[in-house]
């Protein structure tokens, strides 16, 4: 088949002056007015005051000693109203210190890269599934399509039981998997950071699909020997955006509990969650779900702004559980045949697209600029009262956040979002690439996609990060970070190895 930009054999191209280039002056015209129309905007109310500042400077000047003197005159003879003023613009001030709520800032995080003989190409991965022999013909040339258009690279992980044949899962190895995940992430942390166990008051894990007895998280509380009095949270079956969840319930402890630390742990144990059956809707997450796992280090003491990262700026979650579709798009529940898997709906696409609607919609204008906002309610009053064919205006939310990490669901998932938002390639880039390099590790794909954007140098004072996560339920969550400082890549990062061979082409099947 021809590409879209070939010329079919025998048809003949005849040049005309009515076959022109577009008017690229003019769409450059149109880029500046609607930047200058930002800026105008956007600086509006200072552009109101200055005149204000300049006639108060003026006056200022034109003041001499005697008008000094019969001010003071008329507040000495005016000393209660003085002493009441002072004292309620001191009471005023300490209510808004104490009532207000403390910054939560990120001192750092790590992402657990695994061992090199859990590498699983393409190839391997296919041999391996055809050895187990419990998938069909068609259900084997179902996966090799589904790799094919993942997105996903050749050096992506699989745990240590489903490098067998066959195939060993186990409580034991399932177990094995998560130490290894949960305490590779946390040794890094510590070792990075110099916070010793005993000072975290606060740990939240989230794993949707294992969660044994006792929890993944007494297992950290019983590795490093944590506190007694640690406020220990496991967050099961919430999907691949239970990482922000994590994060937000973190945030709520640390605004009732000063001065401490709080550790989130996020990751997917895939051991005992494979599927060996042959419902495709059910073979999807075997094809796209990789190792991996991150943990992050929060902290509302103000002592740690100089040294943090990020600061946590907004949390927006929505739940869409209510709908019956929503709920059950992503569903884990056991085939004709008896075997368990999470089965993915057809409509999950547009279900996430509704989802995203919905949050972004309660996130505009906690983050959108003036203008963007404007813009967007003169597009609505228009459609609602003159005209119902006129397109919504879709916010230019580039404008709002310098970077992007969209959770590397796969291809289809950051291809859509890429094409809503009107992102640039520059803007996904770190979410292709994470997926080609490690895969869907589910909660943690935004953690790897944000040590993407530090490997490469990016991430400057000032930045704004928008995390956005997508989980069963269903669910659209998003985080939204302020860099602190010119963050610099942390040693021994999940892209320390391979940075300089990324981006690469990663092709559309």
């Amino acid at each position: 088949m021809a590409n879209s930009g070939d010329i079919p054999v025998g048809v003949k191209i005849h040049h005309s002056s009515s076959v022109r280039l577009p008017d690229f002056l003019q769409t450059v015209n149109l880029k500046y007015v609607k930047l200058g129309y930002h800026y105008l905007i956007s600086n509006l109310f200072t552009l109101i005051l200055l005149p204000f500042i300049i006639i108060t400077f003026i006056q200022f000047s034109q003041t001499n000693p005697q008008d000094i003197h019969h001010l003071w005159l008329h507040l000495k003879y005016n000393l209660v109203f003085v002493i009441l003023f002072f004292a309620a613009s001191v009471f005023a001030i300490t209510m808004f210190v104490m009532t207000r709520p403390r910054p939560v800032y990120l001192l750092d995080y790590s992402c657990y890269k695994p061992p090199d003989h859990l590498k699983a190409p393409a190839d391997q991965f296919m041999r391996h599934s055809m050895l187990t022999g419990d998938f069909d013909s068609s259900s084997l040339v179902f996966q090799r399509k589904i790799l094919e258009r993942s997105g996903l690279g050749e050096e992506t992980y699989v745990p240590e039981a489903m490098h067998s044949i066959p195939p060993a899962p186990s409580m034991a190895a399932a177990r094995a998997e998560a130490e290894n995940v949960m305490y590779g992430a946390l040794d890094k942390l510590f070792t990075d950071t110099g916070v010793k166990a005993k000072d975290i008051g606060i740990l939240v894990v989230n794993c949707s699909l294992f969660n044994p007895t006792p929890s993944l998280s007494a297992m950290i509380v019983n590795k490093y020997k944590f506190r007694g009095n640690v406020r220990s949270f496991n967050l099961g079956g919430m999907g691949c955006s239970a990482g922000v969840i994590a994060v937000d319930l973190a945030k709520d402890m640390l605004l009732v509990h000063r001065n401490t630390y709080a550790v989130v742990v996020s990751t997917e144990n895939i051991t005992q969650n494979w599927y060996f059956g042959n419902n495709k809707a059910m073979l999807i997450p075997n094809c796209l779900f990789r190792v991996g796992g991150s943990a992050v280090l929060l902290s509302n003491k103000a002592v740690d702004k100089r040294r943090a990262k990020y600061k946590l700026v907004h949390v927006v979650r929505t739940h869409c559980g209510a709908d019956d579709k929503a709920f059950r798009c992503v569903y884990q529940e056991q085939d004709d045949a008896g075997k368990t898997g999470v089965s993915l709906s057809k409509d999950l696409m547009a279900i996430a697209g509704g989802a995203l609607k919905t949050n972004i919609t309660t996130l505009g204008p906690l983050v959108l600029p003036i203008s963007e906002q404007l813009l967007f309610f003169a597009t609505l009053l228009v459609k609602k009262l003159f005209n119902p064919r006129v397109k919504p205006y879709i916010p230019d939310f580039k404008l709002a956040f310098d970077h992007f990490c969209i959770h590397a669901g796969g291809r289809a998932v950051i291809d859509e979002l890429e094409k809503n938002l009107l992102l640039l390639p520059v803007h996904v880039e770190a979410s292709r690439m994470a997926l080609h390099r490690f895969g869907n590790t589910s909660s943690s794909s935004i953690w790897y996609e944000l040590a993407y954007t530090e490997a490469k140098g990016r991430m400057r004072k000032g930045h704004r990060v928008w995390q956005i996560a997508f989980g069963s339920g269903f669910k659209c969550n998003s985080a939204v970070w302020q860099a602190l400082q010119n963050v610099k890549v942390s040693s021994n990062g999940p892209w320390e190895d391979c940075i300089d061979n990324y981006p690469v082409k990663v092709v559309s099947e």
